[in-house]
């Protein structure tokens, strides 16, 4: 006694791989059917409460504050960056580097004897860390003279706009 479907499938099966059901919408008669939301006086955990609008001002601005950027404002503070960091960039680097070059270059300048058992080239490379240091004093000091009122600046026009 042998077993045939009532209906041969719709596409032929393959080798090697399951058989899956045709894809596509179910039939209406299966399709699950949720009751419609319901308005809660209250937010349940997992949803978000509308944003609160904006606070209203109650004199506006007598004359239009111009955009920030608009007029060199941020030009004008990169510029004062870029000076800032190639300052501090070049104060720590070029000593680092006139010592590597003296090294290379002029061993006997760096063998001199200084005093007290120190020569030239480990008195240089001690003063490297002071040298260090200064760069870093010199970049918190233009940053607090030039940078720091600028970026100030630009940040009380834009939260006047």
């Amino acid at each position: 006694m042998s077993y045939e479907p009532p209906h041969p499938p719709p596409y032929p099966p393959r080798r090697g791989r399951p058989q899956r059901p045709p894809s596509g919408p179910a039939p209406a008669a299966r399709r699950p059917s949720f009751p419609p939301p319901q308005q809660h006086d209250y937010l349940l955990p997992w949803q978000s409460s509308v944003p609160a609008p904006p606070p209203r001002r109650a004199h506006p601005p007598a004359a239009p504050v111009p955009p920030p950027g608009h007029h060199g404002d941020l030009r004008r503070l990169r510029t004062a960056y870029r000076l800032l960091r190639r300052v501090a960039t070049l104060t720590a680097l070029g000593y680092f580097t006139a010592f590597l070059l003296l090294s290379g270059f002029a061993p006997g300048l760096m063998n001199r004897p200084v005093g007290g058992g120190l020569t030239t080239g480990l008195t240089l490379g001690l003063c490297q860390l002071p040298v260090t240091f200064l760069a870093i004093a010199l970049y918190e000091r233009i940053a607090r003279r030039t940078v720091d009122p600028l970026a100030a600046e630009l940040r009380r026009t834009g939260a006047l706009r």
